[in-house]
This record gives structure tokens, sequence and C-alpha cells, in this order.
């Protein structure tokens, strides 16, 4: 079964910093776009950003300016750089991959999931 794990969220003041990794040792992800979401509760789980294999990427506007996606196809893993965090980032972040395209950034066209990585911003 292939299995995404995230590591990095915590709880962090409103304009402060985390950065979220992902890696696999199952799955080969340097074919496929990597992506990240959130879902915070009572909300529906919605793209932060995703990357594809090439390194181009793209942002939800809700953290454009704010967020970097990066990856790293030599180790298998992916990174979120998140600064400036605001409460409204406070969700559960998920890393996915599997996925063929970078547009759009749609978590139904991931097929493999992390367990998820709280994020909580409050001060």
């Amino acid at each position: 079964q292939v299995q995404l794990v995230e590591s990095g969220g915590g709880l962090v003041q409103p304009g402060g910093s985390l950065r979220l990794s992902c890696g696999s040792t199952a799955f080969t992800m340097k074919y496929f776009v990597i992506g990240w979401f959130r879902q915070a509760p009572g909300k529906e789980r919605e793209a932060v950003s995703c990357i594809s294999s090439d390194g181009r990427t793209y942002y939800s506007d809700s953290v454009k300016g704010r967020f970097t996606i990066s990856r790293d196809n030599a180790k298998n893993t992916a990174a979120l750089q998140m600064n400036s965090l605001v409460p409204e980032d406070t969700a559960v972040y998920y890393c996915a991959t599997d996925s063929p395209h970078l547009d759009p950034c749609i978590a139904p066209d991931f097929g493999y999931w992390g367990q998820g990585t709280q994020v909580t911003v409050s001060s």
C-alpha cells in the first residue's frame, strides 16, 4: 500500500512560519504532480498548492505570496514553506500525489495521500 508521510506541523503564532515535508518510500513521485491540500473543521478539503514534475507551480489565491512549494525528485520528497501564517490557515494539511496534470489542482485527481499533519495558527 502506497503511503505518503507528512511532517512539520504544529502550533505557531500569527505571522510565524512552518515548513511541511512529505515523502514516500513506496512510491516514486518524480513523474507526477505533488499537491498540498488542507481541511479545516466543518469545511471541505481545498487545494493549497501543486507542483508538476518539472517544477511548474500552482497556488490558491489565499496562500499566493506567502507559501512556497518545492520538490526534490532525487530524494522523492516535497515541501511547503508557509510564511506569514494567519489563523485562517489552521487546518489539517495533506500531501498527495499520482495526479498526471498540474491544472486543475483538485483533490479527486490524486490517488495517494498522506495521513495529514495539523497546523494551528493561534496566539
